[in-house]
């Protein structure tokens, strides 16, 4: 049986279990601001070991964890930092590392696989002969696995690399691992081997893992405790904040080892798309959850696309004016897999006849409104 609804927008929509439920439910739970929340102390310290960082802070949002983490390396004002042109930290997180901290990012063009080039990256760092004209260079982000890239996986080896050049100028490394798990599964490299040269790590629990709420941060625990501050002076200190973690401890005891089993139903929509002559997909470079394709028949637009689809109880987002990105994850069957290609094939068919009347979208997303 299908879903009532199969929402293909982004693995932020999964719904808490019965598990979670009961988890949040029974949580012990005290005054975080306080550091007396022993169900949040435990899930921290159960993150850091998982990604080999001495220390870990839970943040309510992954923005948050990427903002905080930024700051606390970039704590002079008119720092910069060093990033994929594409990343989600330049492109959809408002621009908060520039508004709010006063960092200056420095783009670096990323390639289709996620990753920067290495000269690229070296050649950016500035000159601190140039202090008087020029920002200071204290940070490099990379991101893993790289959404706007497909889901793109990074390599340890790749990631050493970066971090050497970082040590080598002085430098940090911060990952935005929202996925870092989704990473680790498809590469078969445990999570903390892919971020060993990271100074500084977030990881979204509300993606794949399919947790309510929440990401944490994970580092020194000199970093965390400037994180800490950062978190309280964003209004991110909450109180009895173990109803979250515990719901968060769930999710990846019981989620990372369902990801493959999400990779595989990506791999599986990507070979029935490509089946659909108005589309281009690259199913060989699947790699984790997620699936673009460009839409080559001009008269069928992503926006259209979605119209049609939610009529047929199928949610999607465009990823441009030309193309879609549809997400799995584990609340997502192989029969609403099918169901989803079905659906699309057909809604090919309506817009090419152009018989569709359309209505606004309701599906939480507007024109355009490409990304998350």
């Amino acid at each position: 049986m299908v879903a009532k609804v199969v929402d293909l927008r982004s693995d932020t929509v999964t719904k808490p279990t019965e598990a979670m439920r009961a988890a949040m439910a029974g949580a012990d739970v005290d005054d975080d601001v306080l550091g007396a929340d022993p169900t949040a102390a435990r899930f921290e310290a159960e993150m850091a070991a998982l990604t080999g960082k001495e220390a870990a802070l839970f943040v309510p949002s992954g923005t948050m964890a990427n903002l905080v983490s930024v700051l606390a390396h970039c704590d002079v004002r008119g720092s910069e930092v060093i990033l994929g042109d594409t990343s989600h930290i330049h492109v959809y997180e408002n621009g908060g590392i520039s508004t709010i901290g006063g960092v200056h990012p420095r783009t670096v063009p990323n390639n289709p696989d996620g990753t920067m080039d290495v000269d690229k990256i070296v050649a950016a760092i500035r000159n601190p002969a140039g202090a008087l004209l020029y920002p200071t260079t204290r940070l490099i982000c990379l991101e893993n696995t790289h959404a706007n890239c497909g889901g793109k996986c990074l390599s340890a080896e790749y990631t050493d690399k970066v971090g050497e050049i970082a040590k080598s100028h002085g430098l940090k490394l911060h990952i935005d691992g929202a996925r870092i798990f989704n990473a680790s599964v498809a590469l078969g490299v445990p999570v903390d081997r892919l971020v060993k040269s990271a100074d500084s790590v977030s990881v979204c629990l509300s993606k794949g893992l399919g947790a309510p709420v929440g990401s944490v941060i994970v580092g020194s625990k000199d970093f965390i405790d400037k994180a800490k501050i950062l978190r309280k002076t964003l209004g991110g200190g909450m109180r009895q904040i173990g109803v979250l973690c515990a719901a968060a401890h769930v999710a990846v005891r019981d989620t990372v080892g369902k990801l493959a089993d999400d990779h595989r139903k990506a791999k599986a929509l990507a070979e029935g798309l490509k089946k659909i002559k108005q589309f281009k997909v690259d199913s060989a470079s699947v790699e984790t959850n997620m699936v673009f394709f460009d839409i080559l028949d001009p008269r069928i637009s992503p926006d259209r696309l979605c119209q049609v689809l939610e009529q047929r109880s199928v949610l999607a987002m465009p990823a441009s004016s030309k193309s879609m990105r549809f997400v799995l994850h584990y609340q997502i069957s192989d029969s609403a897999v099918k169901y989803a290609l079905t659906c699309v094939e057909k809604a090919v068919e309506e817009l090419l006849k152009g018989s569709t009347k359309f209505e606004h979208l309701t599906n939480g997303t507007t024109k355009h409104s490409y990304g998350h």
